[in-house]
């Protein structure tokens, strides 16, 4: 009996860019509200992490014209690791290149997805150093705990709109050894979303169907604080201080998370996680499907209310701006006569 063992070459999400047009309250968000420390600014981009984050960013905030995402980087489990994908990635028709003299991290392999989404894949980083005043008595916690904000713990998880997710999810799975854990199917025909990972969390990424746009958008990006209690009090502070809430305080069905949807002041969606969810340690685990049996009735909410019509067609950049990119490229791409 054969069977088709784990590629363990991809250990984490490490970092992810996000592009805003008001930089100043976008920084208030992530550094008075969320509580992430900032390392670096150097002029185009602010990095900031959260508290238990152990690398030199988590989040690269980039000053932009647009909201939206930027990369997303992941750090390959050795060496070696980077290289055998490398020659994966090189070999899949979709090859990317290296590029270097990026803040926190040595070395990466660019390449997109199919859809366009920037992926940076890297071994070494740059550790976070906490000054003096700023060591945690925690030999695991990479500086004390903020007193402002939430405040986040780690970067969880991506969610990117495409406009297929199966060829997406297909790419992430053949060429970096990304698990499929669950997924959405109506009427027995393309999904409309799916949930991967490369470790025992439910996922570090997903895709979603983009509804109203050309895909290559972000549909929310999600930090882990991991305190389902506080959600109400968190809740209490966003409404003071005129942070839109979308939906939440709720769990969801699909990764048995308690989850709030917030809108950062440049526009892009935020996930905060108040758990885990669940963790998968079954190395024969099968992918879980939700259809339009269930999916209303205690997948996409468990209990919390109901998600608004915007979660599902909402990203960023917003509808407008994202057409007019696309546009603007498929002109630039066409041969000239």
């Amino acid at each position: 009996m054969s069977f088709q063992e784990q590629i363990h070459d991809i250990a984490q999400l490490a970092c992810i860019e996000l592009f805003t047009p008001k930089f100043e309250e976008s920084f208030w968000f992530f550094h008075d509200v969320l509580g992430m420390t900032p390392t670096e600014d150097d002029g185009k981009s602010c990095y900031l992490r959260g508290y238990e984050d152990r690398y030199h960013h988590s989040l690269k905030l980039t000053r932009s014209d647009k909201a939206g995402i930027g990369m997303v980087g992941w750090r390959a489990s050795s060496p070696q690791a980077l290289e055998r994908r490398v020659a994966v990635l090189e070999a899949s028709g979709n090859p990317g290149k290296w590029v270097e003299g990026h803040k926190g991290y040595g070395r990466a392999y660019e390449f997109t997805t199919p859809d366009g989404h920037k992926q940076h894949l890297f071994w070494e980083v740059e550790y976070y150093e906490a000054p003096a005043e700023l060591k945690s008595k925690l030999l695991s916690r990479a500086q004390k705990r903020p007193l402002r904000g939430v405040p986040v713990r780690r970067l969880d998880h991506v969610n990117l709109l495409c406009s297929d997710v199966t060829k997406n999810g297909k790419f992430l799975q053949d060429n970096l050894g990304f698990l499929k854990r669950e997924n959405v199917v109506f009427g027995g025909s393309d999904e409309l979303a799916a949930w991967f990972s490369v470790s025992p969390l439910v996922h570090e990424v997903a895709f979603t169907k983009d509804q109203a746009g050309p895909g290559n958008r972000l549909h929310h990006v999600a930090f882990w604080y991991g305190n389902q209690g506080q959600m109400l009090d968190l809740a209490d502070i966003l409404q003071e201080y005129d942070v839109t809430i979308e939906a939440g305080p709720a769990k969801h069905g699909v990764s048995q998370a308690y989850f709030m949807y917030v809108y950062e002041p440049g526009g892009n969606r935020i996930e905060l996680f108040g758990d885990t969810g669940y963790l998968i340690f079954d190395p024969d685990w099968k992918t879980l499907t939700w259809d339009e049996s269930n999916f209303f009735n205690g997948g996409g909410v468990w209990f919390g209310g109901e998600l608004p019509q915007d979660f599902f067609v909402y990203g960023t950049p917003i509808v407008e701006a994202a057409m007019a990119e696309a546009e603007t490229k498929d002109e630039v791409a066409e041969p000239a006569e």
